[in-house]
């Protein structure tokens, strides 16, 4: 049951970042986004405990957005978060989205997942600099809990 979980989470965490990519490029609200994801989407008959943790985890970005990128700029030293790619930027706002406010989440599968998710949507190099950065960042959890 548990894997059953993970694999939810997993699936989750792709279309969020499927979602704040969408975001970043269109400019959307992230109530239009979610929207038009769900929109063409529809076929998929995506369980609503997949939905709600998508939801959650747009939400919680877009929500949190200043503080997680004062804190990847803070630890992604000689980059620019504007000179980063739109995809690994996003992974890593939602990697540091839940190292910083979701404290039910293992901070190793929240580091693991995002690697991942930058092997799976970007390269082995953004997986490492995804890993790097996100290593960081865990060191300095927020008290903070939205998840």
């Amino acid at each position: 049951m548990r894997s059953l979980n993970m694999r939810k989470r997993t699936k989750a965490r792709e279309f969020a970042l499927q979602i704040l990519y969408q975001m970043d490029i269109s400019q959307d609200s992230y109530e239009v986004s979610l929207s038009n994801f769900w929109q063409a989407q529809a076929k998929e008959n995506i369980e609503e405990e997949v939905k709600n943790f998508t939801s959650q985890l747009v939400k919680g970005v877009r929500g949190n957005l200043e503080k997680i990128d004062i804190k990847i700029s803070q630890y992604a030293t000689n980059w620019q978060l504007s000179r980063i790619a739109v995809v690994d930027k996003n992974i890593l706002r939602l990697g540091s989205f839940e190292l910083m406010f979701c404290h039910d989440i293992p901070l190793k599968v929240s580091i693991n997942e995002a690697v991942e998710l930058a092997k799976k949507y970007s390269s082995l190099e953004a997986s490492k600099f995804v890993n790097g950065i996100l290593d960081k960042v865990k060191l300095e959890r927020k008290t903070d809990e939205i998840c």
